[in-house]
């Protein structure tokens, strides 16, 4: 099969395709052809280690262990392990893979099936592979660590990224009423996925606002900790899912800190894998009450130019990779 593979850190020019033998599934594993995978953040970060606790955390501290990148698949079910009872060949799953598959920029991946749930089934293979890794990060952000509640005032910082298009939908099906901070261009997309409000983040810092807010998701977080307590309600949140190196480590080392005073919470989501959060997901989309927004599709060949024009920052939600029919 064909596989997009990376022995060194850096750029996406050290992606290389090469042919493999196709994966065989453990006792415990699904083997699944992959349809479509979405490439995210975690992505960008396992392939250049530009935050450097990639390498610390075990990826590998001078080239990656794991070769295969691609948390993000959707596709069929090829074949399974003798003690898979969840799915059988043919089921058309969807599921983030990292950290315990073989990675989703190949033909075929091999997952624990507890990774994967049955696809959305109004949704294509496309758009399912979407959702996972992203959709899960903004829902376990704002109901685990936000703690979010219905008429709470929610702003996501971000929004019009891959996590930040989901941490909006699912804010409103939450019933809070959402403030969206993004750039001019994006803010009609965000109106029109139910932000109540919008902030030109260009034009305007919230930060120095006098509104207040129960809960802040930051999936682009770039100011420091101090001006985010500024604007956080008595007792509210803020929860940190991406952002700059500099942020991260500040929001790491000294939220614990400055969560003691005031009454006010300063953490970090940690998003973790979880098949019960991917039929969530699921009923959600069923019902119409959530749907993924998609900027551009790359064929297989292209996973390098997709991995640019993630690295550039402007995606308009999602960005998708199709495999099949390659």
């Amino acid at each position: 099969m064909r596989v997009f593979i990376y022995t060194k850190y850096g750029s996406p020019a050290v992606l290389q395709m090469q042919e493999i033998d196709k994966p065989v599934p453990g006792d415990d594993q699904v083997l699944v052809k992959v349809n479509a995978v979405s490439i995210n953040a975690y992505d960008w970060h396992m392939l250049t280690a530009d935050i450097f606790l990639v390498r610390l955390m075990g990826e590998g501290l001078r080239k990656p262990k794991k070769q295969i990148l691609g948390a993000d698949i959707a596709g069929t079910v090829e074949a399974v392990g003798k003690n898979v009872s969840q799915f059988q060949p043919g089921d058309a799953v969807y599921g983030d893979i990292a950290g315990s598959g073989s990675g989703g920029f190949a033909e075929y991946a091999t997952a624990p099936e507890k990774s994967l749930a049955l696809k959305p089934s109004n949704l294509s293979f496309e758009q399912a592979a979407a959702v996972p890794m992203a959709a899960i990060t903004a829902l376990q952000g704002l109901r685990d660590v936000g703690k979010i509640q219905p008429g709470q005032k929610v702003l996501i910082q971000g929004a019009s990224g891959g996590v930040g298009t989901f941490a909006v939908q699912l804010a409103k099906t939450f019933g809070a009423e959402v403030t969206a901070v993004c750039s001019t261009g994006k803010m009609d997309m965000l109106r029109s996925l139910g932000a109540d409000r919008v902030i030109d983040y260009t034009r305007a810092d919230f930060t120095r606002g006098k509104e207040q807010y129960d809960l802040i998701l930051a999936v682009n977080g770039y100011h420091s900790l101090s001006a985010y307590r500024r604007v956080l309600a008595p007792r509210g949140i803020y929860a940190m899912a991406g952002g700059a190196p500099g942020q991260l480590f500040q929001a790491v080392l000294l939220g614990w800190l400055m969560s003691k005073k005031n009454g006010k919470t300063m953490a970090v989501v940690s998003a973790r894998q979880s098949q019960g959060d991917l039929v969530y997901m699921r009923e959600l989309i069923e019902a119409g009450k959530v749907t993924p927004v998609i900027d551009r599709r790359y064929p297989f060949l292209e996973t390098a130019e997709a991995m640019r024009y993630l690295g550039a920052g402007h995606a308009r939600g999602k960005i998708v990779i199709v495999i099949e029919g390659e």
